[in-house]
């Protein structure tokens, strides 16, 4: 997807990993803030995943001045379970998803420091919330793509689906 006119054709929308700054930049580039903004406000489901969460944040914690698209009512803090060398997957579990714990792969992820009041938290990790959903829109802290578990994915479909 790179421009307005793509973005009008998808019924919902992941926001994957990367370099935040450099997407909010791209993003404005193209033309696509304004746009996804208004969609996900219309009830597109979206889902950022790691970066893709920082880009839906409210605001970044340690950042304070970094854009974001504003669409989640979170303060994420990047990069904080530590640098690459402390990436891990995790056995995590996600209630929503059932009993068998969900194998979440963290690469220098962020995690949620605050959740406003119609956040819903859905997966916390050594105290720290990783995943949540606030009406049709998904944040992860983590990379549930680099997995063979489809269960997010189907999560979200069903999401997708329920908006008709």
């Amino acid at each position: 997807m790179k421009t307005p006119e793509d973005l009008a054709r998808v019924d919902a929308l992941i926001i994957p990993g990367g370099e935040s700054t450099t997407v909010m930049k791209l993003l404005k580039r193209f033309g696509l803030e304004a746009p996804i903004k208004k969609r996900a406000s219309d009830g597109m489901p979206l889902w950022g995943t790691c970066m893709g969460m920082i880009v839906a944040a409210h605001d970044v914690a340690d950042l304070k001045e970094q854009p974001t698209l504003d669409l989640i009512d979170i303060t994420v803090r990047r990069n904080a379970f530590g640098r690459q060398v402390a990436s891990a997957e995790v056995d995590l579990p996600i209630p929503a998803l059932g009993d068998a714990p969900f194998p979440a792969v963290f690469i220098r992820a962020p995690w949620i420091e605050r959740a406003g009041p119609d956040v819903d938290v859905l997966a916390s990790r050594d105290g720290h919330v990783v995943f949540v959903r606030q009406k049709n829109v998904l944040g992860s802290s983590f990379h549930p793509e680099l997995t063979h578990d489809d269960r997010l994915h189907r999560y979200f479909v069903q999401m997708a689906e329920a908006q008709g």
